[in-house]
């Protein structure tokens, strides 16, 4: 009988340990996990790279031009995931547009949303920043007293209102006896594969700029530049309109996202 209960405390001891030998293995080995997950995540923030390879540290010390588009981006959305930094997940988004601006634009909220580390948040952000780099482009060409040379010159004008458009768009340049455009209004705003004109309405914004010339252009959301039947009837009654006012009517651009068809490159006028 005694034999019987030494054996089973001499169980009792060896199983006790076994247990307490266990967990302290099993803690040992989460907390040298979790180590190693922080000095992966000390060397993924940016917080602790070289001085010099920190996207904020470079601009303030050397200016925005030398930094890549990615890193600019990274500084936007300050983070990235346990994975890969800001710049690194930027750099991963750029790729996907072939590291090319105007396709990132093109990107909606839900697109931007689909990579990993990027919530509403930082989307919205991304895209808030390409808006401003647009309308910055914009107001500098809309400022600036321009010259109509060549068609190539109303594209350069009408390329940044439309490049990101989904729907069709018409608008009207309003130039003096020299060709300087005083305005540029947009007419009307329709669909994706067209816009009603209302042609008495672009004759009296001109007789109200006191425009000596007109230039009009749309865009063709689905980048296809040959104009329809109803765009050449349309630049038809334009310019019989504007020829009974004494208005000369130069040009009617088609606009896409690369490329123009140009009215009067084409003889069409």
């Amino acid at each position: 009988m005694i034999l019987k209960a030494v054996f089973g405390q001499l169980f009792l001891y060896i199983y006790l340990k076994c247990l307490f030998l266990l967990l302290y293995l099993t803690v040992r080995n989460m907390y040298n996990c979790n180590l190693i997950q922080m000095d992966n995540n000390d060397k993924l923030s940016i917080k602790n790279w070289a001085v010099d390879d920190r996207p904020r540290e470079r601009l303030m010390l050397n200016g925005p031009e030398s930094l890549s588009n990615a890193e600019l981006l990274a500084i936007l959305i300050h983070s990235g995931t346990s994975e890969k930094s800001a710049v690194d997940l930027m750099r991963e988004i750029m790729r996907s547009c072939g590291d090319n601006l105007k396709s990132l634009g093109d990107y909606t909220v839900q697109q931007l949303c689909s990579f990993k580390g990027i919530g509403e948040a930082k989307a919205v952000t991304i895209k808030a920043a390409l808006e401003l780099g647009r309308r910055r482009l914009d107001e500098f060409r809309s400022s600036a007293r321009i010259s109509i040379k060549s068609s190539r010159d109303v594209f350069n004008i009408m390329y940044p209102v439309m490049v990101d458009l989904d729907h069709e768009e018409f608008w009207c340049i309003m130039m003096n006896n020299a060709n300087v455009v005083t305005d540029r209004i947009l007419i009307s705003s329709g669909g994706m594969t067209e816009t009603t004109v209302d042609v008495r309405m672009i004759m009296r914004r001109a007789l109200i700029c006191r425009a000596c010339a007109i230039i009009i252009s749309h865009n063709h959301p689905s980048g296809n530049i040959t104009p329809s039947i109803q765009d050449r009837k349309l630049t038809e009654r334009i310019k019989r309109a504007s020829e009974l006012l004494g208005i000369k009517l130069l040009d009617h651009l088609i606009v896409t996202s690369s490329t123009y068809y140009s009215f009067a490159d084409e003889g069409c006028l």
